[in-house]
């Protein structure tokens, strides 16, 4: 292992710890409710994989770090450790994401590799880190107008929210990180394509986000968004390659 791979996971392993700290003393401190801080370390921890992508050439080292705190958040969980990220009535969704994100950058992520699929490990990722967030404080707080898909239950103000801010991060990373310094063996697909495929990928997450129950759409919803997004692209290649 070389010296900046262990720089690379010292510096994952303390962004993770600041953020626990600063989700517990947001808590402790200010007295923001749990709901909140638990979103603040969900955003937090899925902006990281831009960090990943910057600091590691490896992609076996690189998805360490997720890898590790699907076991951790496993134990913060079953013994509420960590106030500000788990409460009584919390689900095991942290323990989730950690498993959707090691899953979509162990299958997709190849940085030294002719091609890299890094970008839509990163789109599934945002669609979870930003849609579900701001969905869940929107709906939460504005959600007037009540559905339930079995035990699930949603608001339609939560989930429009959930489809627009998916399908713009979708949009920007498909547009933005291809070629670019985090992910240059990626390739460009252009801005139509981009916005077709983040529509699309959007929808189904959307969709999938509306019937997961008790937090397993922090997996249902990367893994579909991601699925749906190199399925897109895989059949815009073969249409323009006719």
């Amino acid at each position: 292992m070389t010296n900046s791979n262990f720089i690379g996971l010292a510096a994952s392993y303390t962004y993770a710890i600041s953020l626990l700290i600063l989700g517990e003393g947001l808590r402790r401190l200010f007295g923001v409710k749990p709901e909140l801080t638990r979103k603040v370390i969900h955003i937090g921890a899925g902006m990281w994989v831009f960090g990943i992508l910057l600091l590691f050439k490896h992609w076996e080292i690189g998805i360490l770090p997720f890898a590790t705190f699907i076991g951790l958040n496993y134990l913060f969980y079953r013994y509420r450790v960590i106030s500000a990220m788990d409460t009584e009535d919390s689900s095991p969704g942290t323990v989730y994401f950690a498993i959707s994100v090691t899953l979509l950058f162990g299958l997709l992520w190849r940085p030294n590799s002719p091609v890299d699929n890094a970008p839509i490990a990163v789109a599934g990722v945002m669609a979870m880190t930003w849609g579900d967030a701001l969905a869940a404080l929107i709906g939460r707080r504005f959600g007037q107008h009540k559905y339930q898909v079995g035990n699930s239950v949603r608001s339609w103000e939560g989930s429009v929210v959930m489809f627009l801010t998916s399908t713009v991060a979708i949009f920007l990373v498909l547009l933005l990180l291809p070629s670019s310094l985090l992910s240059p063996l990626s390739v460009s697909i252009g801005a139509g394509r981009a916005f077709l495929t983040a529509l699309v990928s959007a929808t189904f997450a959307t969709l999938v986000e509306a019937v997961s129950p008790h937090g397993t759409d922090n997996l249902s919803v990367p893994l579909v968004a991601a699925g749906v997004a190199w399925i897109v692209m895989q059949g815009l290649s073969l249409v323009i390659s006719y």
